[in-house]
């Protein structure tokens, strides 16, 4: 997406949808879209990323439309199985690629400079909020973020929360009968800003190790 020097944001989305509708519809005569279309999508990965604007993850993929089944929300958080009346975005999403798109890969994307991750340290610091959903959202990764010490790096605080949210995952029973029966694989990675690496938990390191 770009902007001439006085364009406004906008402008520059309209600019930005004319590049991807001359690549998409006009060169390649809008052959995937049909296909998208007519026989829908069949996304073997759903990715659960954060909302920062720094990490898209069709981006930092370079995923084609069709190939990623992506929720983003703040931290890249999965709260607890829970089945209420309440109002379960997440929730609703993950039962949809599981259950009707049958992905098969599961993947949670965290990343540095987390801003939700820091408004729960924040929290832990005993400074007040001043939000009325940030902080309830991210308070249900206190118990994994909050056991380790103010004085580590970011990076060990939002690693923890990537994953608590795996471990969330397997909290839906729909979802730990295909992991048990090997037909879902879970995956915990963080991407690193600062050096643009992709990183993954280990089961046997304390951190997570450069996966590229």
């Amino acid at each position: 997406m770009g902007t001439d020097v006085d364009g406004s944001p906008i402008d520059g989305l309209i600019a930005g949808f004319k590049g991807f509708r001359a690549i998409n519809y006009e060169k390649q005569a809008g052959k995937l879209f049909a296909k998208l279309a007519h026989e829908g999508q069949s996304p073997k990965v759903l990715l659960i990323a954060c909302s920062d604007s720094r990490v898209d993850p069709a981006i930092l993929f370079s995923a084609s439309p069709g190939e990623l089944f992506v929720v983003r929300v703040v931290a890249a958080l999965v709260p607890p199985y829970k089945p209420n009346s309440d109002f379960h975005g997440v929730s609703a999403a993950l039962e949809f690629a599981i259950r009707d798109l049958e992905v098969e890969h599961v993947v949670v994307l965290g990343h540095a400079y987390c801003g939700g991750i820091r408004a729960l340290k924040t929290m832990e610091n005993g400074k007040v909020q001043d939000r009325e959903f940030i902080g309830p959202w991210v308070s249900m990764a206190d118990q994994a973020v909050g056991n380790i010490p103010l004085t580590d790096p970011p990076c060990r605080h939002e690693q923890a929360a990537v994953r608590y949210s795996v471990q969330n995952l397997l909290t839906f029973p729909w979802l730990k009968e295909k992991v048990d029966k090997g037909q879902i694989e879970l995956h915990a990675w963080w991407f690193d800003l600062d050096e643009g690496h992709l990183l993954t938990d280990a089961p046997d390191s304390e951190d997570f190790v450069r996966l590229v």
